[in-house]
This record gives structure tokens, sequence and C-alpha cells, in this order.
């Protein structure tokens, strides 16, 4: 199970780390921590030493109720962050974090080389063409409505199943475009209640019947500090459980805001495995 990003293969085989970068003022965990060309630098060093083979770049919070910005300051954000990495670090493979089609045009312009859009296209119908013609990796997430509604759209028959057909139905859709790597999220947390994220955990090891690597977005989110009766930045501990989780039911990503606790996770899982 490979990935083309610019030219390297990506054996997703060995699960990999998505380090997250966020160059947001207002994301859920570490909003405007990384937000000056310095400390994007020090995240992306510190990262990187650690073991990520992806960072994943942010410029539009999507925790529930954000604040809507526009195109131009998401693509301000982001360009800007994604040239000053490669600038210093030219080896590294970026990931952008957007459901703007423009915003991932601009930024693969920039030196990223994977497009993962937490909309899975359903916010820009210009996203499957895009990505196919920018030739780059596909994270395919689900989710329903907008980071500002999508906490009352949770109504599921059976929501593993539902997502599964969703997933399915969009990879087929962006298949068509000639989207050739494509990954999945189930997307836990969005559109999503705690029971709904936990029963998605437990059903994971079914994403393998999509027959593509499935990326597990669970760090620090509040299917597990609430769970805990915590805080987020208190959430490290129980992110780092339900990541082992998610690797034993075949997890090929795990996208976390702690690189070196999760490379930790995968060299233990290998171990396990061998």
């Amino acid at each position: 199970m490979t990935i083309n990003c610019r030219g390297n293969l990506i054996d997703l085989s060995s699960p990999k780390v998505m380090g997250i970068i966020n160059v947001t003022p207002d994301s859920f965990y570490d909003g405007g921590k990384t937000f000056s060309e310095k400390e994007i630098l020090k995240q992306a060093e510190k990262m990187l030493s650690e073991g990520a083979t992806f960072l994943d770049i942010g410029g539009y919070s999507t925790r529930p109720g954000a604040e809507e910005i526009s195109e131009t300051e998401e693509i301000k954000r982001v360009a800007g962050a994604i040239e000053s990495i490669l600038k210093k670090f030219p080896e590294t493979l970026i990931s952008i974090d957007t459901f703007r089609s423009e915003v991932a045009k601009k930024a693969v312009e920039a030196g990223s080389a994977i497009v993962n859009d937490v909309s899975g296209g359903i916010l820009d119908n210009e996203m499957y063409k895009t990505v196919a013609k920018l030739k780059v990796p596909y994270i395919l997430m689900h989710m329903r409505g907008t980071p500002k509604t999508m906490t009352k759209l949770t109504d599921y028959k059976n929501v593993t199943v539902d997502v599964l057909k969703d997933l399915s139905e969009k990879i087929t859709l962006a298949r068509a475009e000639g989207i050739n790597d494509i990954i999945a999220d189930p997307g836990f947390g969005f559109a999503k209640t705690r029971e709904q994220s936990f029963q998605l955990l437990n059903n994971l090891e079914l994403f393998k019947n999509l027959e593509i690597p499935t990326l597990a977005g669970l760090s620090r989110k509040s299917m597990i500090y609430k769970t805990l009766a915590t805080s987020a930045e208190n959430a490290l501990n129980g992110t780092t459980s339900l990541n082992t989780i998610a690797l034993l039911k075949g997890a090929s990503i795990l996208r976390v805001h702690d690189v070196k606790e999760a490379v930790e996770c995968v060299k233990l899982f290998e171990n396990l495995k061998s």
C-alpha cells in the first residue's frame, strides 16, 4: 500500500505519523502557538526530528463553531508556512489541510505534496477535479455540514455503515475524476457524537473494505478529554491509548499534535506485529 508524494513512494503498510501545524489563532488545542515564522519552523524541526513522515499545515480552524475566514487570508497563512518549511527542510512532505480547491492549488504550487480535505469534497465541488489535475494524494474525510453546523448533524441509522457507504460513494466519484491515491478518514468528532466516534473506532477494521489506507485523527479530541473529564491540554495519555487501538484496528496514518509519543506507539505496534 503505497502513495506517490512528489515522486517519493511512501509505503503505508508500515504506519506513518503526520504532525499537525495549525497556522491559526483559534484552533481548539494549539491555536495561536505557531503563528509566527519562527514558531512554525521550530515546530516543524521538532516534529521532523521526532519522526514525522508528514506535516499537515492548516490555516482555517475547523473546530466546532469556528469562525470563517476568507480564501485570501487562508492562502496567505498556509503558502507562507509551506514555503518557509521547505526552504529550511526541503525534503519535507507537507499535507495541506483545506476544503477549498483554490487553497489546495496554491498550497501545492508552494510545495505541498498531499491535500487533506475535512469535507471530503462536499464544501467545494471543484475539489476532486483540482486534486486530479495536481496529481497528489487526497485524504478524503467524512463529515456533514460545515464546522459551524456539524454538531447538529449527528443523526445516523448506524454510524459505521453510514460513514462507510458515504466514503465509498465519494471514493468512486474522486476516482472517476482521476485521483489515483486516496486515503480515507472516518472523521472522528466531525458530525459525530462522542458515542458515535467510539463506535467508529471500535469498528475501524471494517474500513479495510474500502481497500485504501485509513487515517486516524484522534489527537486530543473531545471524545477523549470529555470522557476523562479533563481538558485538551491533559489528553495526551488518552490520545496515546486510542492511537494504539487505531493501529491495532488497521490505521495507516496517525494525525497528531504530539509526534514523539505517536512514533513510539508505532514502534511498539510494529514489534508486536513482528
